[in-house]
């Protein structure tokens, strides 16, 4: 068995190290959830901390690690009788990325049950995990109705199964730690409100720790049975630690004004619902326990605050997790017993508690703010023309967009867009299994098996069932898409209003994205060139970013912009067949430059001639994805009163659709789900 590496032998990371101390003196907590970037011990102390847990007493021969003091009534193995048990080591188990619902919860044995009618209940990672720790790595790349299943359990304690004729209940009561690294995605917010705590882990800027940890991982893969050894004795003394805070913490006082802090402080930071009072509570109990004492301070309601709160700020999933430490200081202060009342009669701006926060800005909605900018001339072109580039606009409001979906019926990673065939949704059929069975068509099953009874001798009640008869569940669902922004940042939308709505647009389908579990990227041309401001990525953050710094002015290589999408498109898809693109075109059709883009006439990769007009060379781009079957609509920014249809042409060229801006919105008159038209070949 391998030696992990001692907890005691992390260098830094203290509020990871006390977040996880926390949770083992009281997994009511709720788990811990630890962002970072790769590379910062996330998944090493974690792992170093199932070996400072106490033993666990067993009922002998229970899959379902039953106390033998106080044995689950309902459990599937029981009834047992109380008594004396086994003792085993708590266990960690670790939930990979790629499991099914059947592994995480457990699943009816089909073939027993078919073949010799008894219901055999095989448990699942849920009863593997009970009075130990659930390690989820890379929690924001699990499945949504998986992390929704291990968070109830977590929640509630407890696994209910309810399937193929079969009804389970078992306890499951774990430290649940999930870790993640936002530059691959975000959590959802509901999904993140979950967790009891979080913690944001960076690896240290000071040279002496950072030689430390290299001398410690160094000598821990040299020789880990001794550099485990030397840390023996720091190792028995937490854990010595954690047994008596679990003693101590049911005679914790939690007083009326330590309740009372943190009710203030809840309201405060405006957080969601309760939870965030309640996690608090139990946090300000185990950090007082865990310090010996048997009363909570302040100063416990101040660090589980630290802890508790800065994941449940998010409003939507731009927003970086925090807290302002002075505004929590200041509410700590307000609400405390010998301060209370201190501040009535203060006659600062911000009035008793400090909001502190700017008026809003009187200006225009529309235009984000930014309408003391110069206005577009005539025929929505800028009034300063040419080369010379305008500083980033500032995005307009977003808001909720319509639907775009891709046609036909795909089979790429589970989301909340488009049609495909997945592991979860309606039935609409049955197949032969290709490798292990997951979802048993019953009838279909019966079907294939029952012309073959009286062949195979099938003399009692039961149904002889061999294993060419078991037929797979075909079901239908939604996937994610690869949504691929292409944003004309030229001259001719550098007019400020304008370039502010076309970025709160292209917000509220990166919001509509993210929501949908879709992998984003984004394409900018500009002068003569175009750019990928961002590879395909499932953090829409990244692309939110990208964007609001995004540059305008020069010409419009139009056909270059195209081509750039299309390579990206192609290598995208060598790394990922499965997942179908949409290509979201942003523009007013307008194309004034061709020279730096190469020839799209073949499949040749030559240089387009001097005397090519853009217009023409982008419309054979844009063919290009048209031949494919990629599914495309464009987003029509052209405004003021002369219209030239323009991106109506390059709509059709592409052989898709184009909606204006105001269209894009989910509310407006035309607000009815639109499919991305034409032909999709892959996606037949």
């Amino acid at each position: 068995m391998t030696t992990p590496f001692p907890f005691t032998a992390v260098v830094g990371q203290d509020d990871l190290r006390l977040a996880l101390l926390l949770n083992a003196v009281s997994p009511a907590v709720g788990g811990v959830l630890v962002r970072g970037e790769k590379g910062t011990a996330k998944s090493t102390a974690v792992r170093a901390l199932s070996a400072l847990l106490p033993e666990v007493a067993v009922v002998p021969g229970c899959r379902f690690s039953c106390d033998p003091a106080a044995p689950d009534p309902s459990c599937p193995d029981g009834p047992h009788e109380p008594g004396a048990g086994d003792r085993r080591p708590a266990r960690m188990v670790e939930l990979p990325v790629g499991a099914s619902e059947d592994r995480l919860v457990g699943a009816l044995d089909i073939e027993r049950a078919l073949a010799e009618g008894v219901k055999a209940f095989e448990p699942g990672l849920l009863a593997d995990a009970h009075r130990g720790i659930l390690y989820v790595d890379e929690v924001n790349l699990l499945h949504d109705h998986l992390v929704d299943l291990l968070l109830d359990a977590a929640a509630m304690g407890a696994s209910y199964v309810e399937r193929e004729g079969v009804s389970v209940r078992h306890a499951a009561r774990f430290l649940l730690v999930g870790t993640m690294n936002p530059e691959e995605g975000e959590l959802r917010p509901q999904l993140l409100d979950r967790f009891g705590l979080t913690v944001e882990v960076a690896a240290s800027r000071e040279p002496d720790e950072r030689v430390e940890v290299v001398r410690r991982r160094l000598a821990y893969d040299d020789d880990p049975g001794v550099f485990a050894a030397r840390w023996a004795e720091e190792e028995t003394a937490v854990r010595q630690r954690i047994v008596a805070a679990r003693k101590l913490l049911p005679g914790v006082r939690l007083g009326d004004g330590a309740l009372r802090q943190i009710a203030a402080t809840c309201a405060a930071f405006e957080v969601d619902g309760m939870r965030a009072d309640i996690v608090m509570a139990r946090t300000a109990t185990a950090l007082a326990a865990w310090a010996g004492r048997t009363d909570v301070l302040a100063e416990d309601v101040r660090q589980a605050a630290l802890l508790a709160l800065p994941h449940r700020r998010r409003r939507n999933p731009f927003d970086a997790p925090g807290l302002d430490e002075d505004k929590l200081d200041e509410t700590l202060e307000q609400f405390s017993g010998e301060g209370e009342g201190e501040d009535d009669d203060d006659p600062g701006p911000d009035g008793p508690g400090g909001g502190g926060q700017p008026a809003p800005d009187s200006g225009p909605q529309g235009d984000g703010g930014a309408a003391a900018e110069p206005e577009a001339g005539e025929g929505g072109q800028p009034q300063s023309s040419g080369g010379q580039e305008q500083p980033a606009a500032r995005a307009a409001e977003p808001f909720r967009a319509k639907v775009l979906t891709v046609p036909g019926l795909g089979e790429g990673a589970a989301g909340r867009r488009s049609r495909a065939r997945t592991e979860h949704g309606r039935t609409t059929g049955a197949r032969r299994p290709r490798g292990a069975l997951t979802k048993l068509h019953l009838a279909a099953t019966v079907r294939a098996a029952a012309p073959h009874q009286r062949a195979r001798g099938r003399s009692g009640p039961g149904l002889v069932v061999r294993r060419d008869d078991l037929r797979q569940a075909t079901r239908e669902g939604r996937e994610g898409n690869l949504v691929l922004f292409v944003v004309d940042a030229s001259g001719s939308m550098a007019a400020r209003q304008r370039m502010s709505a076309v970025k709160g647009a292209v917000l509220s389908l990166l919001l509509d994205a993210y929501q949908r579990r879709d992998k984003v990227g984004l394409v900018t041309f500009r002068g003569s060139a175009a750019d990928v401001a961002l590879p395909p990525t499932s953090s829409v953050d990244a692309a939110a970013v990208r964007l609001e710094s995004l540059p305008t002015g020069g010409r419009t290589p139009l056909a270059a912009g195209l081509l750039k999408a299309h390579e990206v498109l192609r290598v995208e898809r060598l790394r990922d067949p499965a997942r179908r693109p949409l290509v979201v075109v942003v523009t007013d059709g307008r194309a004034t430059d061709g020279g730096a883009a190469r020839s799209v006439s073949g499949r040749g990769g030559g240089r387009a001639t001097g005397g090519t007009e853009p217009v023409a060379l982008a419309g054979r781009a844009a063919r290009l994805f048209a031949a494919e079957g990629v599914a495309s609509v464009v987003v029509d920014c052209e405004s003021g009163p002369v219209r030239l249809g323009l991106a109506g042409q390059l709509a059709d060229g592409l052989g898709g659709t184009a909606v204006t801006l105001d269209e894009l919105r989910a509310d407006s008159i035309a607000g009815l789900v639109r499919d991305v038209q034409g032909t999709s070949r892959r996606a037949a």
